[in-house]
């Protein structure tokens, strides 16, 4: 359109921003978008433009195949940690595995898929993912429109399935309609569960405010982070529980509460101790009568300890942990969702001393809480925790291979399929997937990879998912094909 330099009435060509009935048009569209905003969230904001001209990350579809596959010619890692099996075939039908055969079965009406001896495998599973902040700058998710980073999300949610990556535990966030379009087709991406707004205390790991909106009042709005679905804050067990309640109500599968400090975070010291036992159980109350279960963030002794009294099933982070927290993991059954935090090539950069510190302190933290954990057999899961970082999304799945500095590549590979399915499973009748997820066996749903590479030797194949994943497939529909 040309600029608007003129001031004459609209002839040909002139610009016509100005016109009444353009103003009348845009007053139309902007209340039938608050209207839909209102009713139906950002996914009804969408589907007025479901028309126009989308990018490949909104547009993506699966290759649509009627009628069950049978892969043959391949070996088989199947979710358990075992050994890699041969002379085996599969059998996939509406979406689940249906059967797993002698290598020369019989297709018996189905289409055919020659894996060339390659190796074939679960999804990938990330325990602790953020799907709609991975991709964005944390200033970004304070100040820009919410529609830009539901857009921003959506894009990185095809990146994350095409990466290998077919189940995502989402560990806060508004990743509700999110998870909504791709269930329905709407975007590409891989299954989420999601925990919902993050609850803090005031002060505690999920407190965004800025210093002038403290003290909150009585009649003190949201901050922009609450309204938007980001964090949760409450104090007290009766807030604790609201606010579980509310995150169970809008869909949650699991509940994601802050137990301590972190890093980057504005006010809240890392050593800091957060949330009462009082209120960590109200939470994990609340959560159980939904049948499912609490997750907390928290890094201390002190920390853990209280979580796990309370009743968490899940300490996510932990690299704090002294021994006798291991054990207690160890012995009430906990999970223990931890990260590679390491500083190498995929650490956050930090301007200040003190947060390179307690980075520091956390990398020191992480070599020694791999082997606790092994030593002491913890339940480990794995994820990842890339947050507010764009540039570190592409590298992804190198928080997996370099775990093998720690354990032998099968066990690690267990860890994101198999074991982190295990997880999952935790959402008991909360979970939006039911079914068997990360292994390869009878009736478990059909999210599979063919890959180029021996995962019994290692996992570099991982750091380059372009080339080395020559198969996605996820619900039995395959997304990627280069066989």
């Amino acid at each position: 359109m040309r600029a608007c330099t003129q001031s004459v009435a609209h002839t040909h060509g002139a610009c016509c921003c100005g016109s009444p009935l353009l103003q009348r048009f845009h007053q139309r569209m902007m209340a039938d978008i608050s209207r839909r905003h209102f009713l139906g969230g950002a996914a009804a904001v969408m589907a007025l433009f479901a028309g126009l001209h989308a990018p490949r990350a909104v547009s993506a579809q699966p290759q649509e195949r009627s009628g069950p596959l049978l892969f043959y010619n391949f070996r088989l890692f199947d979710g358990s940690g075992g050994t890699l099996r041969e002379n085996v075939a599969l059998r996939v039908e509406e979406g689940r595995i249906q059967a797993l055969l002698a290598g020369d079965a019989e297709p018996q009406g189905a289409e055919m898929i020659d894996c060339g001896g390659r190796v074939l495998m679960p999804g990938l599973i990330d325990a602790h993912w953020h799907s709609t902040l991975v991709a964005i700058t944390q200033t970004a998710a304070m100040t820009a429109d919410p529609g830009y980073i539901h857009l921003v999300a959506a894009r990185e949610a095809e990146r994350t399935l095409m990466r290998g990556v077919t189940s995502v535990r989402d560990a806060g966030g508004p990743s509700f309609a999110l998870k909504r379009a791709i269930d329905e087709g709407v975007v590409t991406g891989p299954r989420i569960f999601p925990a919902g707004a993050m609850i803090s205390q005031t002060s505690g790991h999920g407190d965004f405010r800025m210093r002038y909106e403290v003290p909150r009042g009585t009649t003190t709005p949201l901050s922009e982070p609450e309204r938007q679905g980001v964090v949760a804050i409450a104090d007290g067990e009766a807030e604790v529980m609201r606010r579980t309640r509310e995150q169970l109500m809008l869909g949650a599968s699991q509940i994601k509460l802050m137990g301590g400090g972190g890093v980057a975070s504005a006010y809240d010291p890392l050593d800091s101790t957060q949330f009462t036992e009082r209120e960590l159980r109200a939470a994990v109350e609340a959560a159980e009568d939904w049948g499912t279960y609490v997750m907390v963030h928290v890094y201390t002794p002190r920390g853990i300890q209280r979580s796990i009294r309370a009743g968490a099933k899940s300490i996510e982070h932990g690299q704090l942990a002294d021994e006798e927290s291991v054990r207690m993991m160890a012995g009430e059954g906990t999970w223990w969702s931890l990260q590679p935090f390491l500083q190498d090539e995929d650490a956050n950069v930090y301007p200040d001393e003190a947060r390179r510190e307690a980075q520091r302190q956390v990398a020191e933290g992480t070599e020694r809480a791999y082997e606790l954990a092994q030593r002491l057999d913890v339940r480990l899961a794995w994820g990842t925790d890339i947050l507010f970082s764009p540039q570190n999304a592409p590298g992804h799945l190198r928080h997996l291979a370099k775990l093998t500095r720690f354990y032998d590549p099968l066990t690690v590979l267990a860890m994101a399929t198999g074991r982190n399915g295990e997880l999952l499973g935790l959402s008991g009748p909360r979970s939006p997937y039911p079914g068997t997820l990360g292994r390869i066996e009878e009736g478990a749903l059909a999210d599979l990879l063919v890959v180029d590479g021996d995962p019994s030797r290692d996992l570099d194949f991982l750091t380059d998912p372009d080339r080395n994943l020559r198969l996605i497939m996820k619900d039995g529909r395959i997304y990627k094909n280069t066989l």
